[in-house]
């Protein structure tokens, strides 16, 4: 028992050399993730039932209860039986592949068994199938375990060499000699397999570790390096953006050359073979029309796939990743190797990460820059609007004061022309100095206080030194029009508007005052945020001015809206991160 046990050991030695192998190969890994589909699970069962056929052949042969003949089982002789290893790959095709898998590799090794006959040979065939059968049923009760622990294997591994001495007992009709074989071969069968077992789940484990981690290393990689790129995207000359992209890749990711285009020819190329892949160079490989035409990632394994036209060339392989603008391929990022055999799985997930990431970026960046010009567009358009009821009522106060008090028409007549050409101006700029800003609502404010001196006195007062201070143009002018308009709308006398400008740590305050009725309660919740429309414009302004300094200034610059305990309102907003010092 002892020499059986020491003998079927080493034979399971080589058989874990095989498995090791085995989890080696690319398409096993569809098992650890349970991506079945019938072309697998064919596939499977072929090979875990060549699995168990190694097994049996690496078995050993006894002869009674106690000679055991060390050669490799190619053949049984009368009176001679096979203890075979093979219920350890039937096993471990039942638990990872499910009763189909474990049935279909055991009638395959059962089937060799049977065909090599000798004693117990209708136990030795019928034990392969009942295992797989009842080992992929056993799996589902672990169908949650990516991989069952080696704990649960060695557990689940100690029942098939049990039934197996069970099937001998049934189909034996020399029950006595029987007895003797399964007293000799039984111990030794329950602990090589279970043992067996227990360490194959543990090298799946491992194997389905690395994989994991060369997949996680893989997407920290690209996520990094896509970051890294984004600058270099965000650049308006293409030419720039690929130098920027190759070299950075290049240097990341240590690879012979890293090459990229657009549709039709090489933009920038950084590695070996810089000699004759030449910016410039129009795309000849079929590969990389076939990566535009079908959007798909493309592999060249050898040097004629790659179609370069010099032959002592060091790039033998490469892979083609294709660059996605909205629904279309622009361009290609090419990833050359010296040999094909470099190209290892995790290089194809990085490139196909990094291809995705970079795709999504160029799309991210074309939105950016669509809202932007919108936005751009439309703020400007609101800019440069003038109300007319203004121009039509200023000219009318215009024509009155000529009868009275040419001096003044004169100077309003300026006042006027000054604001008007300020409006004018708004399509051309985003920002405007404060000097300019500040010469507009003087205008302003002096055309208004001519046409309503009984009513209301309007105070401006500003900081010095503040003249170099950018600020969105027209953004203090409607707010001290809004507390004309709706603020000071049903004071007949006494009415007071007060416009600050202030300095802080870094920063200008604005700040605008009327003793008028206050805001509206919807207008002090949403005021700026929205354009209330449905209140004739009453908050539009308010609303226009706020999204032009969150937009051109950040979220720091927005307006805020209060009604003063006294009575009348407060609009009060920040010019930040100007250099500016308290005086």
């Amino acid at each position: 028992m002892t020499y059986l046990t020491i003998v079927l050991f080493e034979r399971l030695g080589l058989l874990l050399v095989i498995a090791f192998v085995l989890t080696r190969i690319p398409g096993f890994r569809s098992l650890l993730y349970r991506e079945y589909s019938k072309m697998m699970s064919l596939v499977h069962i072929c090979v875990f039932g060549l699995f168990g056929i190694t097994g049996t052949i690496t078995g050993v042969v006894i002869i009674g209860d106690s000679t055991v003949i060390r050669e490799f089982v190619w053949s049984i002789e009368e009176g001679q039986m096979v203890v075979s290893l093979s219920l350890v790959a039937i096993v471990i095709a039942g638990l990872l592949g499910g009763p189909i898998v474990g049935l279909g590799a055991g009638i395959i090794a059962g089937a060799h068994l049977f065909y090599l006959g000798g004693i117990g040979v209708m136990a030795n065939a019928l034990v392969n199938p009942l295992t797989g059968l009842l080992a992929g049923w056993t799996a589902r009760f672990f169908s949650q375990e990516r991989v069952i622990s080696p704990l649960k294997a060695l557990f689940i591994g100690i029942f098939p060499p049990v039934l197996h001495m069970q099937l001998l007992l049934i189909f034996e009709p020399d029950q006595e000699n029987m007895i003797a074989i399964v007293n000799a071969i039984g111990l030794p069968l329950v602990l090589s397999n279970a043992i067996a077992i227990a360490i194959f789940t543990a090298m799946i484990g491992i194997a389905l570790r690395e994989q994991e981690n060369e997949a996680a290393l893989a997407t920290k990689q690209a996520l990094t390096i896509a970051e890294e790129a984004l600058p270099f995207l965000k650049k308006d000359s293409q030419q720039e953006m690929a130098d920027s992209i190759a070299e950075l890749l290049y240097s990341r990711l240590k690879l012979a050359a890293v090459s990229v285009t657009d549709q039709k020819e090489v933009l920038a190329h950084k590695g070996l073979g810089a000699d004759h892949h030449r910016p410039g160079n129009r795309l000849i490989t079929s590969l990389s029309h076939e990566a535009l035409t079908s959007k798909q990632m493309q592999i060249a394994y050898s040097h004629t796939e790659i179609d370069c036209k010099t032959d002592n060339c060091p790039l033998q392989s490469a892979i083609i990743i294709p660059i996605m603008d909205a629904n279309n391929a622009t361009g290609l990022i090419k990833f050359y190797f010296k040999k094909a055999q470099h190209i290892r799985p995790v290089e194809i997930m990085l490139a196909q990460g990094l291809g995705q990431l970079i795709s999504n970026q160029l799309n991210t960046i074309a939105t950016e820059k669509l809202r932007t010009h919108m936005r751009d567009t439309e703020l400007r358009n609101l800019q440069a609007q003038i109300n007319p009821h203004f121009l039509f009522n200023t000219l009318h106060l215009i024509a009155a004061l000529f009868r009275k008090d040419p001096e003044k028409a004169r100077h309003i007549t300026v006042q006027l022309a000054q604001f008007m050409r300020f409006n004018i101006g708004l399509v051309s700029e985003s920002l405007v100095t404060m000097e300019k800003e500040c010469e507009h609502v003087n205008a302003y404010i002096a055309i208004i206080q001519t046409r309503f001196s009984s009513q209301m006195e309007i105070s401006f007062s500003a900081a010095e030194d503040i003249s170099h201070v950018q600020i969105p143009p027209s953004t203090i002018q409607p707010l001290v029009e809004n507390s004309v308009q709706h603020g000071l709308r049903n004071i007949t006398s006494g009415g007071k508007v007060t416009v600050s400008i202030e300095k802080a740590e870094n920063s200008l305050q604005i700040v605008v005052r009327d003793n008028g009725i206050g805001f509206p309660e919807e207008i002090l919740l949403l005021g700026g945020q929205t354009s209330l429309k449905s209140r004739k414009n009453k908050g539009a302004g308010l609303y226009n001015v706020n999204q032009r300094l969150i937009s051109l200034l950040g979220e720091e610059a927005k307006l805020r809206i209060r009604n003063l305990k006294n009575g009348g309102s407060e609009v009060a907003l920040t010019i930040p991160n100007q250099d500016v010092r308290k005086g």
